[in-house]
């Protein structure tokens, strides 16, 4: 799922190419991607977008009479941008109407170009929410504590107060959007990794230090992050999105060596998530125990680091 850098870069390409552009028309293929039905399409064809902005994990695009455009593409949605051919206005006309392959859920036609969203798979998650104005695109926060204000980073005191404001794991706290605004699965794993950190230890039996290095490694990920997606998509529209990076440290890298200690990345499996630590980093050589795997094993599942070989 696109988290805070990948929505940072997401944003800042589409205000290189349609702040200030006429949205002409609107194709919409699957009917599970609209969520609101008090705006209708016609309320936001014609418009020019006006402003751009992140809540949370979603992309808001606010059109000039007040309608806001609001996208989630949670895991598997991706956006893609194909300029308009200069001398051919007619695919970004009102009239025209492309015929859209099972993978796009739909087309917004500015005057100077196509924003498409694709979404892998059949699960068909990715939401589009139309909304009659500001107060209305607030009303779906989750209540997260922006982590950036600008170029200022959240405070220690007021990161430690919102960390421990309930007795959760650092995995579940740092992913909580009533908590944190813009973490996910993958960001979550390189910060604890960061920090030397056990997914499983519970905030409010950190240290003031542990908390400390928590802040640090969150602002120095995401910074680093946000840099190398910018650097990834140079000019162009960001179109390697994903959640898998071979320059990350742990997340997706399971039986892959840590980094910094050569110790074999481990996981621990829930749902359709999963959360990748190194024991030696993270967790003082314990492993910590698989739902699924230790289950199966019971006291054949190994108990460190070393008896894994």
């Amino acid at each position: 799922m696109p988290e805070l850098p990948d929505i940072t870069v997401y944003l800042e390409a589409l205000e290189a190419r349609v702040l200030g552009q006429k949205l002409r028309k609107v194709q919409i293929a699957s009917p599970f991607l609209l969520r609101t039905a008090a705006v209708g399409l016609n309320e936001i064809e014609g418009h020019r977008v006006i402003g751009l902005s992140r809540l949370g994990k979603r992309i808001c695009i606010g059109m000039e009479n007040d309608v806001w455009l609001v996208l989630h593409l949670m895991i598997a949605g991706r956006l893609h941008w194909k300029d308009t051919v200069p001398g051919k206005p007619a695919a970004a006309s009102t009239k025209a109407t492309l015929k859209l392959p099972k993978n796009q859920l739909a087309v917004f036609h500015f005057e100077n170009g196509l924003l498409s969203l694709t979404e892998a798979g059949t699960q068909r998650r990715a939401s589009l929410h139309l909304l009659k104005s500001k107060a209305e695109l607030e009303a779906l926060n989750r209540g997260g504590v922006e982590l950036f204000a600008g170029d200022e980073f959240i405070d220690l005191a007021t990161f430690k107060r919102v960390l421990q404001s309930e007795n959760h794991t650092l995995k579940r706290a740092l992913t909580d959007p009533r908590l944190f605004s813009g973490i996910g699965n993958a960001y979550s794993d390189e910060i604890l990794w960061q920090a030397q950190l056990s997914p499983i230890k519970l905030t409010q039996k950190m240290t003031d230090d542990e908390i400390e290095r928590l802040h640090g490694a969150i602002r120095d990920v995401l910074l680093l992050w946000i840099e190398r997606l910018r650097k990834d998509a140079g000019n162009q529209f960001p179109e390697k999105v994903t959640a898998f990076r071979k320059d990350m440290a742990v997340h997706g890298r399971y039986r892959e060596l840590c980094p910094v200690c050569g110790a074999k990345v481990q996981r621990i499996r829930y749902a359709t998530n999963e959360t990748n630590y190194c024991p030696r980093c993270q967790t003082g050589g314990k492993l910590l125990a698989d739902r699924a795997l230790s289950r199966l094993l019971r006291e054949d599942w190994p108990k460190t680091a070393e008896e894994l070989g």
